[in-house]
């Protein structure tokens, strides 16, 4: 519960036409994480299975690209299991390979009609530039002999200006359209020698020619029926091409479900990559499989392999804890959990397991801040409502929810309401300064157990130095608690205490040894550094510790809330006095909720996480069919 589960490096050795089967049986069991060993490569050089890998990529590749276009139901079980040989997996990608270009076919059919569609989007839009003219647009195609004309738009600003130029040219403009802050205009003269002359006085007036496709060649009226009669022709086509479609994907449904099948079963040698290693006829593989399931793992093996093999199993040393992958099992109740937990990185092999931990603070934070048993069961009913949505992190909801209600008797608060029941414990405002004291207790009590938490990972991890020295080791919390301690000393008796003193004064110095050893540097800077970082380390501690103040501070602000609420429905009568107060509690329901849950995170992230556990391990991933890696 606390700790990653002890692992076991395996190596199996076994004739190496026994590889595919042995791959399906562990894949079918889950529990084993193929990993190559360096140690090995020299004396079994050969990675078996690489045009059968090739193969399986390539039918993944057409499978993917075919359920573009044809569903596929979901695979729910594949019985018998069965080792896929490379002639089958050979033949099904080829029969892939068939039925992609049918499907290409269609998707390429599909692409004209879109571009077609495209096209005469287009048109239509062109056509709505000219259409106020209501002329035949054939006449405005091609050069003239004698005439000189452009049609075209510019900025509607620049009209007078051009139209003024071009007259002294003996060129005429004329409007035919304005929208927005551009005029669509019509610009003719005589051919000649000015013709030049006008191209440089358009381009300085921001002209911008307009092209008439082609398509155009007929009255506007007449070119928008043409074009809407080609428009109803490609959705005739498209729907007919889809039925198509639907048809071809009716007719080989059924087989494509057994190719991918095929896949899967096909997957876990594809899977093992250079676990597997092979010389002649003799083969290895190589993983992890944790400590509790080993003997389900050989006696697997010894039902499915019909020739004899080989395991061995050996227990990381410290030095290759880095390369141990972590698992962290996990059940319905702490799936979410974990899955939060990994958000900021998986504890390395042998660290403690930071997931219940992380539950169980965060849940009574979660309470002490949105304390209310109204506001704590409709949490509660709204995760069940919504289980189907939330799907794993259903527990967590209700848990914070039951977390919310069973602080709200503690505060007798409900819906806002504190005078229907007494408080088991105490109303929030009623002493807010003891809340507050409250809040400071709780973050000492997590700073020390967080550090205890880092001091434990060092010493797994074998850094007795950083166990007793760093940051967060012995002697940094030992500071921590003699300076609270004088402190609380001081506010008592107004004297610090030389006990408190004694400690504060040795366990500073000795950090700032440790710091002046551990720092790289000139004399000068070296002893610049080291205090900062003594320094920092204590007022790192403190600013830590007030953090957790606003465990306190949104108690009372939850409360706040409530009472602005109930002033504001104090002001309205009737139906708006109780729309305000149903209002105002949806309104801290949903703000003041979500602002709760983003401090918590927080306080577990930065305060918490940060200070002891890396975050860089390696999450156990095990062999699986894909089958069962989706459920």
């Amino acid at each position: 519960m606390f700790r990653p589960l002890p692992m076991k490096q395996v190596l199996i050795q076994l004739l190496a036409d026994d590889l595919p089967r042995a791959a399906l049986t562990l894949a079918e069991l889950g529990v084993f994480s193929p990993c190559s060993k360096e140690g090995f490569n020299e004396h079994f050089p050969n990675i078996p299975g690489a045009h059968y890998r090739e193969l399986y990529h390539q039918a993944c590749s057409r499978l993917q690209k075919i359920e573009s276009h044809i569903t596929l139901r979901p695979a729910l079980s594949i019985s018998p299991t069965r080792v896929i040989s490379e002639q089958e997996l050979n033949t099904t990608n080829e029969w892939l390979g068939e039925v992609w270009e049918r499907c290409s076919s269609f998707e390429e059919h599909f692409r004209r009609l879109t571009d077609e569609e495209h096209m005469l989007n287009q048109l239509e839009q062109t056509l709505d530039n000219f259409a106020s003219l209501n002329i035949d647009l054939s006449l405005l195609h091609g050069e003239r002999l004698f005439l000189d004309l452009h049609v075209g738009m510019l900025p509607s600003v620049n009209v007078p200006k051009l139209r003024e130029a071009i007259g002294l040219a003996d060129y005429l403009l004329f409007s035919y359209l304005e929208n927005s802050n551009n005029t669509h205009v019509i610009i003719m003269g005589s051919k000649g020698a000015r013709e030049q002359e006008l191209r440089s006085v358009l381009d300085t007036a921001g002209f911008h020619a307009l092209e008439i496709p082609p398509e155009l060649d007929d009255k506007p009226d007449r070119i928008r029926t043409d074009l809407q009669q080609r428009r109803n022709a490609v959705a005739l086509e498209r729907a007919e091409r889809q039925q198509a479609m639907q048809a071809c994907g009716e007719e080989l449904r059924a087989q494509l479900e057994q190719s991918r099948d095929l896949l899967i079963l096909a997957e876990s040698f594809v899977a093992m990559e250079d676990a597997a290693r092979n010389v002649g006829h003799l083969a290895i593989i190589s993983g992890w499989v944790p400590e509790r399931e080993l003997k389900r793992v050989e006696s697997a093996l010894h039902t499915t392999l019909d020739s004899p093999f080989q395991i061995t199993a050996s227990t990381p040393s410290r030095a290759e804890h880095r390369e141990v992958p972590t698992y962290l099992p996990v059940n319905w109740l702490t799936s979410a959990f974990s899955s939060l937990v990994k958000q900021y990185g998986v504890p390395r092999y042998g660290e403690i397991n930071p997931t219940l931990i992380f539950a169980l603070s965060f849940i009574a934070m979660f309470g002490m801040m949105f304390g209310d048993v109204g506001h704590g069961a409709v949490i509660v009913l709204a995760a069940w409502l919504g289980r189907k949505r939330l799907k794993s992190f259903t527990p967590f909801v209700i848990c914070a929810g039951l977390s919310a209600t069973l602080f709200g008797l503690l505060y007798g608060s409900l819906f806002g309401y504190e005078h229907l029941f007494h408080a088991v414990w105490i109303a929030p405002l009623s002493d807010p300064l003891y809340m507050l004291s409250m809040a400071l207790f709780w973050g000492i009590g997590f700073m020390v157990v967080i550090s205890l938490l880092y001091i434990h990972n060092r010493l797994v991890s074998g850094e007795i130095s950083h166990a007793l020295f760093d940051t967060n080791g012995v002697v940094s919390i030992t500071l921590y608690l003699s300076v609270l301690s004088g402190a609380y000393n001081f506010y008592q008796s107004g004297s610090f205490g030389w006990l408190p003193a004694a400690l504060s004064i040795f366990t500073l110095l000795t950090l700032l040894g440790f710091k002046l050893i551990e720092t790289h540097a000139p004399p000068g800077e070296r002893m610049l550094v080291a205090t900062i970082e003594t320094f920092e380390t204590l007022t790192g501690y403190v600013s830590n510790t007030l953090s957790f103040l606003r465990v306190a501070a949104f108690s009372l602000n939850h409360v706040a809330l409530a009472i602005a609420v109930f002033t504001l429905a104090e002001m309205m009568e009737g139906t708006g006095h109780v729309l305000m107060v149903i209002g105002g509690n949806l309104f801290i329901l949903i703000l003041e909720g979500a602002i709760v849950t983003i401090q918590a995170l927080r306080l577990e992230y930065y305060e918490g996480f940060s200070r002891f556990f890396s975050g860089d391990g390696e999450e156990f991933k095990p062999l699986k069919l894909s089958l069962q890696g989706a459920k």
